[in-house]
Formats: structure tokens, sequence, C-alpha cells
């Protein structure tokens, strides 16, 4: 009977092994059979100590090879690994079966056919010592996890991600570029530092709960408005009254934790004063009561609207807006970019697929998924937040403001809506189950579905949508294919707070992009984005945004500093000078910064330590340049900014990675600043000589001229000059014009604070001098004769109160340091007095 290979390796010895091998098997079989030997010493060597020579290791290396046998010449690469980090040859006598596989693996160095002998030179390569691998694998942080996990795609290098879009009914906020920036930044360091091909889909909700109602009370508003004109106004003036009253009573059974209801009881009290005025403006009062007017009017006629463009026309409109701020945030638009509307049949034939697979039920026109059936076949409800399971609010919310989630049509009151059957007044598609509309969870599903064919790598969202919303996504989708796992990394942007509060208007601090980006660029919006966990607490304040100016004001002077070094820079040859103990430290500090970058990327995007290693290397640059006694090494400094501006541009700050620092706003293909600075360097240079001669003629006008044409003329051409000490030449920077009309603007803006501050320090201090003065007036003698006291002495101080009772010498001590006080003031008085007629 022949035994198997690996009982052969295990049992026989190395010189029988091979005679073994040819008598039980196939001759010509024979080196074939050789792999199940390679296979079983590099299984079992799978966890090679980084440093085996201690005693410990050693001793367990002498066991591990106590049953090996070996073949003349045959070596894996595990052998190779472990025996380049043994030092030393072990003891034959402590460590025999280690010593043999030692011996062994010397013999086979040699890559010739025969083992090396002594005194002969070995025609074969010497041996190859593979460097140890270091490099960070991408780490995501994973909401189905809640942990790093390293990111495996399911196809190669080729990347599937779909992302939650808004819904489209309002202005855009902060927190939809909390999602988007964040987002954005991911995508690129995924495509743009990591490599990979990414399909980024992304949705828009343009049917909904909030749309509906927003467009219909919009719709029925205006027409209201338009016909109040023509209208008896006492009936106009009765109606608004009404919808008030009806207000008030909502109001008064809210609460008191409502959210709300602070924003409804601000909107009674800005309409008391006016409300039941009889010549009040009817257009004025009508927008004032608005929200009041809103629900009165859905409520009577909101049933009529039956217009689909009513509807298309407020999505369209606020898509449209959507898209333009995603624009001045600099954030890339989706690959496919799927519109809920366009995909109608697609989710009706999912919804059936659903129901077939038995997880979906029709009740009354609308379909719900069956939780209980899911919940007998898989176990479970929920893998994001399987603690939220039951949580009726969330579930209330996610149903939307149309569906009553105690609803008798389902079966359990955690089934949630597939398909819903429309009302009047709501649009609706034909389907098996009558006239009605998606559900909100069930488009994600479907639209990524078809695009995506059932496997997502990458699914994300804003914190706010892990449950109902993304748990529902998963159980459909699921349940659609019966599949175990719809999507492999599921992550999730963190909550934004606005100094330190949630974002409401109630509270006033609602912030759309557009006001945002009224005090911000996107880019130092981006850059306080970067400077946060993406899956942790973001607070948008003005501390916060003034850092990322201040950031990014750093990086930009150091580019300009170093485009100016450059503009010196020679050619040929003489550009290339031998490294100095300096320069070869700064170098050193570049890969110390491109390495921590790297593995700062690879755990899960943590930009934070990025950036601080990107801002450590300029810092770095600077020490050096202060260090530097003779002419800086340009080639080295410009390494340094080059690599900053391609991490930069990784993030999506830069928007040209090909030139150093940040483009101009207003530049287009050709280099304005490649063109200007031969002109600037002339300027600058024939500046420094003229206030060179100024300074020695003492010519004080041609100096203030030199001065204005730095503060005032450059900056109108985006030139930004900088004065050194006496004797060093100017620091010129071809900068973006704004930036510097803004600074100029800042610092007049300074100039005037600051003089105003003194205007007021000195009117504060004449105020008083003008009350001490007054104050002075009286006589000390006549300070204390009131009706407090009864009787007086010589100098005026009272010696008995109103009562008649003689005055304590504790209150006389107050008395007389009192009255000292005012001896004080009356000199100064008549010493005014005095110099005034002199």
């Amino acid at each position: 009977m022949k035994c198997s290979v690996l009982q052969l390796i295990r049992r026989t010895t190395h010189t029988n092994f091979i005679q073994t091998l040819k008598t039980t098997h196939n001759p010509s079989h024979y080196y074939a059979l050789l792999a199940p030997y390679r296979l079983y010493l590099s299984t079992a060597m799978q966890n090679i100590p980084q440093d085996p020579n201690s005693s410990e290791q050693l001793s367990a290396l002498n066991k591990h090879f106590s049953t090996f046998s070996y073949v003349r010449n045959n070596r894996s690469e595990d052998d190779r690994l472990l025996y380049s980090r043994i030092k030393t040859s072990p003891c034959p006598q402590t460590y025999p079966h280690l010593v043999r596989w030692y011996n062994h693996v010397n013999r086979t160095m040699s890559t010739g056919s025969e083992a090396e002998q002594p005194g002969k030179v070995s025609r074969g390569q010497p041996t190859w010592y593979r460097p140890d691998e270091n490099t960070a694998q991408l780490k995501i942080y994973n909401s189905l996890t809640r942990r790093k996990d390293t990111f495996v795609p399911a196809n190669g290098m080729n990347v599937t991600w779909y992302n939650c879009g808004p819904t489209v009914y309002d202005a855009s906020h902060m927190g939809h570029a909390r999602s988007y920036i964040t987002f954005d930044i991911l995508r690129r360091i995924m495509t743009d530092y990591f490599g990979f091909n990414i399909l980024y889909v992304m949705n828009i909700t343009d049917i909904d709960d909030k749309i509906i109602y927003r467009a219909r009370t919009k719709f029925l508003l205006d027409r209201y408005r338009s016909e109040m004109g023509t209208r008896d106004k006492n009936e106009v003036l009765s109606e608004i009254r009404q919808s008030v009253d009806d207000f008030k009573l909502k109001t008064s059974k809210m609460s008191a934790e409502d959210p709300k209801l602070k924003m409804m009881q601000k909107v009674l009290d800005g309409l008391a004063p006016v409300l039941h005025m009889d010549d009040c403006d009817l257009g004025e009062l009508l927008t004032l009561a608005s929200m009041a007017m809103e629900t009165w009017l859905d409520t009577r006629f909101g049933a009529d609207v039956t217009d689909h463009s009513i509807f298309a026309a407020l999505t369209q409109h606020w898509e449209s807006e959507f898209h333009n701020d995603l624009r001045d945030l600099n954030v890339l638009p989706a690959d496919v970019l799927t519109r809920v509307t366009d995909y109608v049949p697609e989710i009706i034939e999912y919804v059936q697929k659903i129901i077939e697979n038995g997880y979906g039920y029709a009740s009354n026109g609308s379909v719900y998924f069956d939780s209980a059936a899911w919940r007998r076949d898989r176990g479970y409800l929920a893998k994001l937040k399987p603690e939220s399971v039951g949580d009726l609010d969330a579930l209330a919310e996610g149903e939307g403001k149309f569906t009553d989630i105690n609803s008798k049509e389902k079966k359990n009151q955690v089934d949630f809506a597939l398909w819903k059957s429309s009302k009047p007044g709501e649009p609706f598609w034909d389907s098996p189950w009558g006239k009605g509309r998606p559900g909100w969870h069930i488009e994600c599903s479907a639209m990524a579905d078809s695009i995506c064919t059932n496997q997502l790598d990458i699914h994300s969202g804003g914190e706010d949508l892990l449950f109902p919303h993304h748990d529902n996504e998963i159980l459909q989708a699921e349940g659609y294919s019966n599949s175990k796992q719809w999507v492999n990394y599921f992550i999730h942007a963190g909550h934004l707070s606005i100094e330190g509060c949630k974002m409401s208007k109630s509270l006033k601090n609602f912030i759309t992009i557009k006001d945002a980006l009224k005090k911000n660029t996107g880019r130092q919006l981006r850059i306080h984005f970067l400077c946060h966990s993406w899956h942790g607490g973001l607070d948008y304040s003005e501390s916060g945004m003034s850092e990322a100016v201040t950031t990014e004001k750093y990086f930009n002077d150091f580019f300009l500093l170093v485009k100016y070094h450059k503009a010196s820079l020679g050619e040929g040859i003489s550009s290339f000078t031998k490294l100095s103990p300096l320069e070869l430290k700064l170098y050193e500090n570049l890969q110390e910064c491109q390495k921590i970058v790297h593995n700062a990327l690879a755990d899960s995007f943590d930009t934070p330590t990025a950036m601080r290693a990107l801002k450590s290397v300029v810092s770095d640059s600077y020490t050096y340049l202060s260090e530097q006694k003779e002419q800086p090494n340009v080639r080295l400094l410009i390494q340094v900014a080059v690599y900053v501006t391609k991490i930069l541009s990784v993030f999506g700050v830069v928007s040209s990675p090909d030139k150093i620092g940040f483009a101009s706003a207003s530049e287009g293909s050709v280099s304005t600043e490649d063109i200007a600075l031969p002109f600037v360097k002339a300027l600058s240079e024939f500046r420094d000589d003229v206030r060179t001669a100024a300074r020695e003629l003492k010519a004080h006008d041609i100096l203030n001229k030199c001065d204005n044409l730095r503060d005032n003329v450059l900056p109108e051409l985006g030139v930004r000059l900088e004065d050194r000490e006496v004797g060093e030449p100017a620091v010129f920077k071809v900068d973006d014009k704004e930036t510097l009309l803004r600074e100029k603007k800042q610092r007049q803006e300074e100039i005037l604070r600051k003089e105003r501050e003194k205007a007021e320090k000195a009117a504060a201090r004449e105020k008083a001098a003008r009350e001490k003065l007054e104050k002075g007036k009286m006589s000390p003698d006549q300070m204390f004769r009131n009706e407090q006291y009864s009787a007086w002495n010589e100098q005026g101080l009272p010696t008995h109160d109103a009562k008649g009772n003689e005055v304590t010498k504790s209150q006389m001590k107050k008395l007389q340091k009192l009255q000292a006080n005012q001896e004080k003031l009356h000199k100064a008085y008549l010493q005014h007095i005095s110099d005034l007629e002199i």
C-alpha cells in the first residue's frame, strides 16, 4: 500500500526519503511530489519569529525541526527567511535538530546545481535577501463591525461605492456639507493615493413625504397670496386668524422637550402684536403666519393638488442648487446619479421579488417588509444598530409624515413600507398593488443593485442614517437576493454641531452651505474637516474656522516662499549641490513625514495626523532656512513643497497637483505666475535699490511711495512684497489677488478697530475726568451735612446720626477716610478752575 508524501516526510529519514518515494510512487512524478513537502514546511512555519535568537525561541525551533527530513538542494522561502534571522550557527549539543536544518539550508544557499565546496568559487548567484514587508495596508472603520477592518475589494482594484444623496426639498446646509466633503476626501484618497478604480453612485430622493408636503403647501400658499387681492379683506383676515388659532392648539399639545416647540412659539410671539389689528397689512401678516397657514391650507385643499409638475418643479430647483453647492465646495460629481422617479419600474420589480422570497406582503394597496418572517429565518432585524430595534420614534421618522406607524395594515409594528398606497394629493405610479409610490428605504436598495448588481464594496451616509434607514436597506437587499452580506464596508460621517450645539432653526444656528461660503472659502471648510476625524463629531465654530484659515495661510506662505527661492534657481549642473548636514536632516524629516502620512491614510483615513505631519515638515523647512547661513538648497525645498502640494491635492485642497501650492482663482491653462515672476523680480530688485538710496538721502517721500507700492499697488495686481531687515532683499510672491485684497481689507479694518478702541478709551478717560471734577465741586466740610445726621464737628464730620445717637468710632474712621478723598478731589477741582482762569 502506498503511503502519502506527508507521511513519508514525517516518518522517513533523509537517506531513504528519495528511495522510498521512488518505490512507492511513479518515478516520473517524483519532482511533482515534492510540492506537498514544501507546502507542509510553509504551513508549519507560517509564524516565523522576528528575532529567533533567544534561548526560548531556539528551543522551540529545535523541537519543531525534530520531525523533519530534507531533500538535497531544496529549501523554501520560509527556510531562507528564518536562516537570515539567525545570527550565528546554533550549538549542536543543545539544538541538534535545529543545527541539522541550519546546515541543510546553508548547503543550499548557493543557487548552483551542486552545493558549494570549500576552496571552490561558486558560479551561481549569491543569495538575495528579501526585505521585510512593512507597508501598511488600508484599513477602514466599518460600521458593520465597529472596528477598523482591512479593505479587500470584491473585484481586485475595482470598487463599487454607493452614497446616500439628499432629499431635495430645501437648501443644503452644513450637515450636508459634513457628509459630502467627508466622502469626497475619502474617495479622492482611495483613487489618487491608493489607486483604486471606484464606481461612485449617488442617489437623489425626489419623491418623499417631506417633498410632497413642501411642494403642496408652497403651491397652495402662493396661490392664496395671488388671489388675496381680489377677496374681501375681513374674510382673509378671519382665515388667517383661524389658522393661527389651530396653530396655537397644536402647540399647546406638544411636549416641552419637542425641539420644534421653541420655534413655533416664536412664530406666535411675532404674530401677537399685529394679529388683531384691523388695519394691518395682509401681505405682511400672511408672511408672519405662513407656517400656520401652510397647515391650514393643506388640510383643506391639499387633496386637490394632482399635477405632478408641482412636485417636480420643487425638486428640480433644489437639486440644481445642491449641485451648485457641491461645485463651490470642490466636491467631485458622482459617476452615476440615480433619481427615484427614474427608477420606479426597477423598484416595483424589486418589491415583487422580495414578496416572492417570502419577506414582503401587500396590504390595502401598500407593501410592507415582513419583519417576523425575516427574524424567523435570519434571527436579527438590524446589523448596524441592533440596540435600536424597537425604537418607535426612529421608525416613525423613517416612515415619513404621512405614514402611521401604528397602522392596522401592518402585521407588526416594526414592519416598514416598501411601497406606499398614494392618497389624494400625492403623486402616484401604477403598480400590481394599485396606484402608489416607493417607500423611502427601498429606493437605495433597488437603485444600488440596479447599478452594482447585488454587491457593494462600500456604502456611505451620515451617522443619522444608521437606523432605521441603512439597517432597513440591508434587510431589503438581502431579502431580495437571499444573500448573507449585501455591503462589505458601511461607513458613516460623524455628526456636525454648531458652536457645540445641534443645528436647528429654533436655535437660530441653521447654516446653509451658501451662508457658510459667504464667511469662508470651500478650501477653508475642507481644511477644517481634514483636521478632524471623518467618523467622529465635528464642531463648526468661529474658532475652528479661524484655525483653518491660519492653516491655509501657513501652507500658502510656505509655497510662496519656495516659489521665491525657485526664481533664483540656476540652470545646469550648478543647481545640484552636495547635501549639508542640515539638508540631510531636512531630507530625513521629509521621508519621516511621508511615512507618517502613508500610515495615517492607511489607518482608516486619519487625515488629522496626516495634516499635522505636513505642517511639521513645513516647520522643519523654516527651521532649515533660519539655520542655513549660505544659499539654501532650492531643489530640496522644491521637493518638500511638491510633496505637500501632492498630498493636499489628494485631499482636494489643491486643484493643480502639477504646480507648487494653491492655484490662483483666476488662473487659466497658462500660469500667470510663470509669466509674471521675471518682471516682479526685476521690479522688486529695482525697488530695493531705490529704498537703499532713499534711506541714505533720508528721502522720506520716496520711502513712503515705496511702501505705497507694496501695500496698495501690487496687491491689486496679485503680488505680495515682504520687506526684510535693512540690507536684505525683499521677498516677492505672486499670490491670489482676492486673497491679497481680503488681507488688505482685514489690515485696514484692524487699523480702524485700534483707532476706534483708542478713541473710546480716550472718551472714557475724558468722561471719568469730568465726573471726577463734578464730584470735586463739593467742599469736604459740606459733604455730610444732610438729613442722615443731626450734629457735626468743626471739620464738618458727623458726630450724631438723625436719631441723635452718637457716631461710633468705626463709623467715624470710615467718614474721615471719605472726607480725605473728597478733599483731594476738591483741591483738584479748584486747581482746574484756577488753570482755566489763567
